[in-house]
């Protein structure tokens, strides 16, 4: 049985498509579609798994990532 672990996806238009990133693991992805971008991050993430060295995995796990909104000043 495989493990399940949650990620952070932050996807946002970019041109004509979107671009989808998890902060946690510093992997990116893209896509045509919201669903697109996200399904192409997570096959991203699950082939970094696959592929990645247990010292390249804890080098590049960000284990507290926060999401949250700020209020800035202008002008």
């Amino acid at each position: 049985m495989n493990k399940k672990f949650q990620f952070t996806a932050v996807i946002e238009k970019e041109g004509d498509g979107y671009v989808s990133f998890c902060p946690e693991l510093d992997i990116a992805s893209q896509g045509n579609t919201i669903e697109e971008a996200s399904t192409n991050l997570k096959e991203a993430v699950e082939l970094f798994f696959e592929t990645a060295s247990t010292t390249e995995v804890k080098q590049r796990l960000h284990e507290e990532v926060f999401v949250t909104r700020m209020e800035v000043a202008i002008g």
